[in-house]
């Protein structure tokens, strides 16, 4: 019942270009509307963050993926096939996102996420969702909820309780940067 009615009111703020806290494959995240850039100016507020530096998206496929990167790596679609594990590339070229999504350069960090409750928030928005994680800047990321400054959860519109209570200790996906010669760059193990 939680999972349901936290879909739900996670897709009303979304939608209205607010912010959520919520669970991921990974760690908790601060997410909003990747293409809205109001939202993710914002994420860069609550987080105290330079917009030099870039943000990670969540897709809910390789489908969509091809929506949101220009002339997307052949190496790529190995990658996500054989991972067992979450694992963010950084593609080349991103479009059709939020300025402020993107790097400098253009690059933008994916993820496909194979987590039951953030596939169906994107499904049902049918837009990539940002994922940073829920700290400041600067900061130790959150391993669970339980670890999340008071700071942070009371900047957001809407905090997710589904998986509050899961004391389980999570960390960071690996980052992999791919080119579009098919040359790949380990960013982060």
């Amino acid at each position: 019942m939680v999972f349901d009615e936290d879909i739900k009111e996670s897709l009303i703020i979304l939608r209205k270009g607010g912010i959520i806290l919520y669970p991921t494959d990974t760690i908790w995240g601060l997410g909003c509307d990747a293409t809205n850039s109001e939202a993710v100016e914002r994420i860069y507020s609550i987080k105290s963050r330079s917009e030099s530096k870039s943000l990670i998206i969540l897709v809910d496929s390789v489908q969509m993926t091809e929506q949101y990167v220009k002339d997307m790596p052949e190496i790529a679609y190995e990658l996500t096939g054989v991972s067992e594990t979450p694992l963010t590339l950084i593609y080349p070229e991103g479009k059709n996102l939020s300025p402020g999504v993107c790097s400098v350069d253009g690059s933008v960090g994916i993820r496909i996420c194979h987590d039951e409750f953030c596939n169906e928030l994107i499904s049902r928005l049918r837009k990539p969702i940002v994922s940073t994680s829920a700290n400041l800047s600067g900061r130790p990321f959150p391993e669970n909820f339980s670890e999340i400054d008071k700071s942070v959860t009371h900047l957001v519109d809407y905090i997710v309780k589904y998986r509050q209570n899961d004391h389980q200790k999570y960390s960071v996906s690996p980052v992999i940067k791919v080119e579009k010669d098919g040359t790949i760059k380990i960013i982060r193990e």
